[in-house]
């Protein structure tokens, strides 16, 4: 039997169309690979974009921002010594990019103005952080990225 060169070429397609198909369904099927959102219920939290926006402006109209760093004892959110730590109130959000199961939050309660994310509940790599709080009833949003 002899097979010419449009033959060929249909078999040849025919063979990468499976070779690709094999993968997609592999990795489809396979829990080892998690295809999840990055975060849950992407669309309700694009709805509040503005309200965030709205309180990243107030928190850059201040003239001592909150810092947000890292130290060998972990991350490290620093308050402005200027204000009355009693009366804020909020939330830091801690979120990895690359696993949805190591977020976590943290309530705000502060003694001095300075709040510790200890070491121990963190794992190395990059983190995204969002203090988010009220002074007064004004609201307040930094973001800051650290490779930890």
């Amino acid at each position: 039997m002899k097979i010419n060169w449009g033959t060929s070429i249909v078999i040849a397609f025919a063979l990468f169309i499976t070779f690709i198909l094999y993968f997609v369904f592999k990795v489809q099927s396979n829990p080892k690979y998690d295809n999840e959102l990055v975060t849950e219920e992407y669309y309700k939290k694009e709805l509040v974009y503005s309200k965030q926006m709205e309180k990243e402006q107030n928190a850059a109209d201040m003239i001592v921002n909150v810092l947000v760093f890292r130290t060998n004892e972990g991350i490290v959110i620093v308050f402005p010594a200027t204000i009355d730590i009693a009366k804020i109130k909020g939330k830091v959000s801690l979120y990895r990019p690359s696993n949805q199961k190591l977020d976590f939050e943290v309530p705000i309660s502060l003694s001095s103005p300075h709040l510790l994310i200890p070491k121990s509940n963190l794992a190395s790599g990059l983190w995204d952080i969002s203090v988010d709080w009220t002074y007064d009833g004004k609201e307040f949003l930094k973001k800051e990225k650290i490779n930890y």
